[in-house]
């Protein structure tokens, strides 16, 4: 039986940082982690400005620039293979941007909560259902690491397990699920030389196609397709595909050819956002993708899941957690969800207006 005043489940952005501002204000804090290592699954990587400054505010962004990070320094729109139109930063912020490798993101966290004794990180330990007291009050989970299993009793359990929420399911929290009409394939290559760090769009098909330069020289494609129809695309030859590519960006023809061979060099994401209506039932809070998953649209995921543990560690202290600070924390950020997916939508809705010609 292992005892923990706050027990978090899931060690992605959200679940880490909550964890290291938990176990510097001395709490106890056990983060759970179904994978054998950190950033196994594929998570958003793009910081904005509000997650930036989220990583500065608890000094860990410089720790993170040294293992390795890339700015973006323009986003372009490709029309026929030729540069349609281009939008530069702000000065004062000097990027549009920053691609953070989830490992470096994570790895910085993690080794920063490892500083207190008071902070547990046990991996390979997979959530198998919620503990109960006598009066029906969820009091811990039942889990299993490797073969064996584990009982954890916890003051409050926090669901930042992503989409796919364990904690959420095992609560009987309800989701609200939005289909937003498309799927998307991720696939990453090395860039040409001279790439500058910059965000490029095109539009094929009546879809987005989107390249983001990544650290360490990749190129990430990002391409929408419509909702379900993967399983047709893919019997159909490959190279249809690559030559669309290749003549909405033609620099890439070169890296493309190379890389991109088969249908298995790509990765499906079935995209939708959800909500819940509520984060908060008995001991049970959820946070990040657990009780508001976005899609890739605008890059929010992640600056909105280090919000999250930023704004939630303000309401709970040392024996004691605010219940009116945590009401009120919950309601504004449910409004900024909001707001944010609602943009989401409108800029998927208005992604083809960006290349048409006025004048």
């Amino acid at each position: 039986m292992i005892f923990t005043d706050i027990l978090i489940v899931g060690a992605g952005p959200s679940g880490s940082l909550l964890a290291l501002l938990l176990a510097k204000k001395g709490i106890s804090v056990t983060l759970l982690e179904q994978h054998k290592e950190i950033a196994r699954e594929f998570r958003g990587e793009h910081l904005n400005e509000e997650g930036e400054n989220i990583l500065k505010k608890h000094n860990l962004y410089s720790k993170i620039e040294k293992l390795g990070l890339l700015k973006m320094k323009v986003i372009e729109y490709w029309k026929n293979g030729k540069l349609f139109k281009t939008i530069q930063p702000e000065k004062q912020v000097g990027h549009l941007g920053i691609h953070v490798p989830q490992a470096h993101l994570l790895s910085v966290i993690i080794e920063e909560a490892k500083k207190y004794e008071n902070f547990s990180l046990m991996t390979n330990t997979k959530v198998i259902d919620l503990l109960k007291d006598e009066n029906g009050h969820f009091i811990g989970i039942k889990g299993k690491r490797g073969k064996e299993e584990i009982l954890i009793h916890s003051s409050m359990i926090i669901g930042a397990d992503g989409r796919y929420s364990t904690v959420r399911k095992k609560a009987g929290i309800e989701t609200i699920t939005r289909k937003h009409g498309y799927d998307l394939l991720w696939a990453k290559i090395p860039a040409p030389d001279n790439w500058q760090p910059s965000i490029k769009m095109a539009e094929v098909d009546g879809f987005q196609l989107s390249l983001f330069t990544q650290a360490k020289g990749y190129v990430q494609i990002g391409w929408n397709i419509a909702q379900g129809s993967f399983s047709k695309i893919r019997k159909q030859s490959i190279q249809l595909f690559i030559d669309k590519l290749i003549q909405a960006f033609p620099e890439l023809e070169e890296s493309v050819r190379k890389h991109i061979t088969t249908w298995d060099d790509f990765v499906l994401l079935d995209v939708y956002s959800n909500h819940t209506e509520i984060w908060r039932k008995d001991n049970i809070l959820l946070i990040g993708d657990a009780c508001h998953a976005m899609t890739p649209t605008g890059a929010f995921g992640l600056n909105s899941a280090l919000k999250d543990a930023d704004r939630l560690s303000e309401c709970i202290d040392p024996g004691n957690i605010n219940e009116l600070r945590l009401s009120q924390c919950e309601k504004q950020r449910k409004e900024e969800v909001k707001k944010l997916q609602k943009l989401q939508i409108e800029k998927e809705k208005n992604f083809s207006t960006q290349f048409i010609i006025i004048g």
